[in-house]
């Protein structure tokens, strides 16, 4: 079994040995991985945050040790950004652009720096809201984790994990983490509300906020109204999606 993390600020894990393939989600720097299966030009790597599985191009990630790799998995030393963008410095001073969320708290593996904003340790629930808000009109990307683009699912595990909280990384295996509630006026802001499509398959996610409103990405990162219903989009003047369940996943 070989390992790795990322090096760069952010590298797409593709669908299939192809650049042209579909992205089915990102890494951001330091996110450490098993290697699965090694080609002369891509490697099938499992996140280790989420067990996510994919083909990343090999000239895009590093190599480390075993050791490395278990060190990283007991520690407990995950610090995560918390600007939307900021920079690292090699040792030559070259800057490395980071979005927020990248894990700089294993430096020593790359011999970078890193002196701006970052959050460690467990964060309260209301600090969830806080960073949802930070993500505000970021675009629509599938597959995406970023503030340049991302992905229902994404935007949530995102703003969880910089608290310190671990999500899933797709809406359907996120719904099935927490405590279910019976109705939204027992939900509470940073509480996750889910969506099913036509056939009855969660394909949606979104955070809560106060006053029956939400904060989910539809074609960008946007707040709309939230009722038993659905979503209300008020552009449209119709529901955008169909509530399915309501989950505690922080207390």
């Amino acid at each position: 079994m070989q390992y790795g993390i990322c090096p760069l600020s952010v590298i797409p894990v593709r669908q299939i040995t192809d650049h042209g393939g579909e992205m089915i989600t990102q890494l951001l720097y330091g996110d450490h991985f098993k290697v699965l299966e090694q080609q002369k030009k891509w490697s099938r790597i499992r996140i280790a945050f989420d067990n996510s599985e994919g083909w990343v191009s090999n000239d895009q990630i590093t190599l480390i040790q075993e050791a490395d790799f278990k060190a990283i998995e007991e520690s407990k030393e995950s610090k995560f950004i918390t600007d939307l963008v900021a920079f690292a410095a090699t040792e030559t001073e070259v800057l490395i652009p980071l979005v927020i969320g990248s894990n700089v708290g294993h430096l020593h593996l790359f011999s970078h720096r890193y002196e701006g904003a970052h959050s460690c340790g467990v964060k309260g629930k209301d600090q969830l809201v806080a960073t949802a808000l930070l993500y505000l009109n970021a675009p629509h990307l599938k597959g995406g984790k970023t503030p340049f683009g991302l992905d229902c699912s994404g935007f949530a595990q995102m703003v969880y994990r910089i608290n310190g909280h671990h999500l899933l990384r797709s809406a359907l295996e996120q719904s099935t983490q927490g405590e279910a509630l019976s109705f939204i006026e027992e939900s509470e802001a940073g509480d996750l509300a889910f969506f099913d499509d036509k056939e009855g398959t969660i394909d949606h996610v979104g955070i809560i906020l106060k006053n029956n409103y939400i904060i989910h990405v539809h074609g960008k990162v946007r707040i709309d109204r939230l009722d038993h219903t659905g979503i209300f989009n008020t552009e449209i003047g119709n529901y955008s999606h169909k509530l399915r369940v309501i989950k505690k996943i922080v207390q």
